[in-house]
């Protein structure tokens, strides 16, 4: 648990995050976006607030273990879905 998690796991694509920019994708060094699937496969979400909300998440579950609270899940509230084209 101490120590770096492996990353660059899936091939081609880059998932970057900078403290005051959020996280980014890149597929094969082009632009990418993240989105979330039902699961029937369905764009549920997807772009920019998908992104924001993941880190969102990551950053108060972190924060949540740093403060010591105990917490084993972070949980977040319903993204606003989107119509897939």
């Amino acid at each position: 648990m101490i120590g770096t998690m492996e990353t660059n796991t899936i091939s081609g694509v880059h998932i970057q995050a900078v403290a005051h920019e959020g996280l980014s994708v890149t597929i094969n060094g082009r632009p990418g976006t993240l989105a979330i699937l039902n699961e029937q496969g369905q764009v549920v979400a997807t772009g920019k607030a998908v992104a924001q909300e993941t880190e969102a998440v990551a950053i108060n579950c972190y924060k949540s273990m740093l403060r010591g609270q105990g917490h084993l899940r972070t949980l977040s509230a319903p993204i606003a879905t989107q119509n897939a084209a």
